[in-house]
């Protein structure tokens, strides 16, 4: 009979991996939502006879909640308990899903909507930490972290699948009813599975004037972004809501450099590979929304796909992502370290993004898609990973949320500037080839090819940041890496495994 400490650590291991797939449903959902709609929004706008710029409300209002409150959330996680913070999202998600999917009016929607991005925004901005916090091991959390990396990133891909069947099979307002049972499963099972962090209080930090200028600035000036491309850049109106985004937050960082128990500690920024993994995961991130977005423009718009049809096109990108997040990735980062990683995976990301934009009116699915979907699968499924790992090696326990909420806002904020600018590159580019008498579909391809090439000049930036700025883990601690992965996955004894360096 085994010794009870054996029996009480395989229950314990078991716990935590069901609590890696528990979290992973609500990014999942998470995920899905992001491009899900997409697909529906043609039958969205018929049935709730929406304007043209009305529609774009159904996108931007979750945009803008989701941005504005994950570093404010992630903080909170820190202070209240991850567990609760958690939970609350995805109820408060789930709950909205559900008025979203019953809405019988454009103003129902949008605000369902709006409410919707706030659940998204407060289970997600905890993830990450909880992950570090529940694998402690270097090459456990390796894998956990891959797993979480392929639902983040595959979810948007599996979006379009799943959102081109329901809408296609049903009708579109089950793209939100399907979140309503996933999130209820969630519940049950983080309420059980999810170990809670002993919160630091909100005594220690929860400071009402950092946090009103902290989310007002976030607020202000994702809407500013988001609604970029519809007033102009060089607008009264955009360029008031960004200045007065950017005079927040000054203010903020002001407030927070001078009170005794700021909400969120500027120490963290001074984090190098925190701040410098943050800005490679924004331009790498930003890049993908190119893929997702134009592309599907092109594939519908271009090459005659339906909506299902779509999403079965971005199918091999998840699967060839699925294939390395298996734990391959996870066994080439504590081999070979993150940094031997992270260059070849951004270099196929950019290649994948070249070979876009060198897509025609004509070109077949087979020969200049499906090479491109591949190489920028493999190539995100390879370099997320080292990129999450690397900015939170050198977080304290206790900041955890606040780190997880960074990595995400970065990641929002690129990728929501970037979608607003090169939607306004594309629709002047295809202008402007309109106006030089060439045809609607020759025109909109010039348009997708302009953010095709940007998102790989986006990319290359990534990589030319994690040459010259982020630095490899220590050779000791890789060693340490693989000694635990090795024994973990053979039953070695460390003193042999390290016999062996």
């Amino acid at each position: 009979m085994p010794p009870i400490s054996t029996v009480q650590s395989g229950i314990s291991d078991r716990r935590r991996w069901i609590a890696l797939i528990v979290v992973c449903l609500a990014m999942l959902m998470n995920a899905l939502d992001g491009s899900i709609v997409n697909v529906a929004l043609p039958s969205i706008q018929r049935d709730l006879h929406f304007s043209a710029s009305g529609l774009t409300w159904v996108v931007d209002a979750y945009l803008i909640a989701f941005g504005s409150v994950l570093m404010l959330a992630g903080r909170l996680g820190d202070l209240l308990g991850r567990k609760k913070v958690f939970l609350g999202g995805v109820a408060l998600f789930s709950a909205a899903s559900f008025l979203c999917a019953l809405a019988t009016s454009q103003a129902a929607l949008i605000a369902a909507r709006f409410v919707q991005g706030i659940g998204g925004a407060v289970s997600t901005s905890v993830i990450v930490a909880i992950i570090v916090t529940e694998f402690t091991g270097a090459a456990e959390r390796a894998k956990a972290m891959s797993a979480y990396m392929f639902v983040a990133v595959g979810g948007g891909s599996l979006g379009l699948l799943v959102g081109g069947f329901l809408t296609q099979s049903v009708n579109w307002h089950w793209i939100f009813l399907i979140n309503v049972p996933i999130g209820l499963a969630t519940l049950v099972l983080g309420w059980f599975l999810i170990r809670e962090n002993e919160g630091l209080g909100v005594g220690h930090g929860l400071d009402v004037t950092g946090s009103v200028l902290l989310t007002s600035s976030l607020l202000i000036g994702i809407y500013g972004i988001v609604k970029a491309s519809a007033y102009g850049w060089i607008s009264t109106r955009t360029l008031g809501t960004l200045g007065a985004s950017v005079v927040l937050a000054s203010l903020f960082f002001l407030v927070e450099s001078r009170v005794a128990r700021p909400i969120v500690p500027l120490r963290i920024f001074r984090l190098r590979s925190l701040s410098v993994s943050s800005v490679v995961r924004g331009l790498t991130f930003s890049a993908m929304y190119a893929v997702f977005f134009f592309g599907a423009l092109y594939l519908e718009r271009i090459l005659g796909f339906g909506p299902l049809a779509t999403g079965l096109a971005f199918l091999p990108m998840s699967l060839s992502m699925a294939a390395m997040s298996l734990g391959a990735t996870s066994r080439l980062l504590v081999r070979f370290g993150a940094m031997r990683l992270l260059v070849p995976g951004l270099t196929a990301v950019t290649a994948g993004l070249v070979l876009l934009s060198r897509s025609g009116v004509h070109s077949s699915y087979l020969t200049a898609l499906l090479p491109a979907f591949l190489l920028l699968g493999l190539g995100m499924s390879v370099s997320a990973v080292p990129l999450l790992t690397i900015a939170m090696a050198d977080v304290p326990r206790e900041d955890a949320g606040l780190a997880s909420g960074i990595v995400n806002v970065s990641m929002w904020l690129a990728s929501s500037t970037a979608l607003a600018v090169l939607g306004t590159l594309a629709a002047s580019t295809t202008s402007a080839h309109l106006a030089l008498g060439q045809s609607l579909a020759a025109s909109s391809v010039a348009g997708y090819h302009v953010t095709f090439v940007v998102g790989a000049l986006l990319a290359g930036a990534g990589l030319v940041v994690t040459v010259t700025l982020l630095r490899s883990p220590a050779r000791r601690e890789r060693l340490a890496t693989f000694a635990e992965t090795r024994i973990l996955d053979e039953g070695l004894s460390g003193e042999l495994v390290l016999d062996q360096f």
